[in-house]
């Protein structure tokens, strides 16, 4: 999954200047706006170039780096601050950004995001989703006489042993969130049975998707826009949402005391708008405006963890019992 990733890389991008007339909010004197995002590249410069031809006047700069970095740069950086918003990186980070005071609440203009994608406290809004769903080649269980799993329960039959792939959490982000999910719902006795039906542990989360579309597996347990690949390939893949739905929200905030807090404003109303959505969109799973976005929420049970899980914790425990 591209926004999960390793690594830095930097990405400034200029916009041409000129006269902007048309906001009712009007932006900073020195036109300008610095971005920390860790926003897959292509969908960061369409969001920039689409926002830059709205409000030609700002000049934009943005840097792009991984969550963890981006996150902890923009908390070193409270007491003086350089950047206006922080955007694309998953609650876990927004949280750890409102707790160390990093973020000034603020609710977009005119959004169309539903209250639940939203900080209760208002300090920061999610723009998209990822939702953690199955991969079922069907031609593989038509051969076997088996049918299509409904539920994670379902996993856990004897009849799929052998049959399933899925990242390992201690390697891959989207395998953490699929076990972390699935550890608050049913505990280590559930994780223990469908281990035993496990074929392969893979390293990246996108990997069992392709592993159901090439008929390696049945059922690849990975993340949404994974899946839709392979039905777009023509392969017989088929995307299933299980009972109870593992997802990871990204979203973005105000960052406290920015250079550029109006400009800093009118970025976050952009994202929170259709205008916006639909820039992003094609690249996301669901984005949380209504009607963008290449999975329809509707119907989908999505989990709220109900207990704290320390990440590291659980990966150290997982590690214990069946290695990386």
């Amino acid at each position: 999954m591209n926004r999960i990733v390793s690594g830095f890389r930097l990405l400034l991008i200029g916009a041409l200047g000129s006269t902007w007339l048309a906001s009712a909010q009007p932006a900073d004197a020195a036109s300008n706006l610095v971005i920390y995002t860790a926003a897959n590249e292509k969908l960061h410069a369409d969001v920039v170039t689409a926002f830059s031809k709205k409000y030609p006047d700002i000049t934009v700069k943005a840097v792009n780096l991984s969550t963890g970095p981006i996150t902890e740069k923009a908390i070193a950086e409270k007491n003086n601050p350089q950047a206006d918003l922080i955007y694309a990186v998953n609650t876990v980070a927004l949280e750890q950004l409102k707790n160390a005071g990093a973020l000034e609440p603020y609710a977009p203009k005119d959004s169309k995001i539903p209250g639940q994608f939203a900080d209760s406290d208002g300090f920061y809004i999610n723009h998209w989703l990822t939702v953690m769903v199955m991969a079922v080649n069907t031609q593989v269980l038509q051969k076997r006489n088996l049918p299509v799993p409904a539920s994670w329960e379902d996993l856990a039959k004897p009849q799929y042993k052998g049959l399933i792939s899925v990242a390992s959490p201690t390697q891959s982000g989207t395998g953490l969130s699929i076990f972390m999910t699935l550890f608050d719902a049913y505990g280590w006795g559930y994780i223990e049975k469908i281990h035993q039906n496990i074929f392969q542990y893979t390293s990246s989360g996108g990997a069992p998707g392709r592993q159901a579309g090439a008929g390696e597996v049945a059922i690849g347990l990975t993340f949404d826009t994974a899946v839709l690949e392979q039905i777009k390939a023509g392969l017989p893949v088929k995307l299933v949402f299980p009972n109870l739905t593992p997802n990871i929200m990204e979203g973005g905030g105000l960052l406290v005391r920015g250079p550029n807090p109006k400009n800093g404003k009118l970025f976050l109303d952009f994202l929170a708008s259709p205008e916006g959505a639909k820039v992003y969109a094609p690249y996301v799973g669901a984005a949380t405006v209504p009607g963008h976005g290449n999975i329809d929420l509707k119907g989908v049970s999505l989990w709220k963890m109900r207990r704290p899980v320390d990440a590291n914790d659980f990966k150290r425990d997982w590690a214990k019992k069946y290695g990386n």
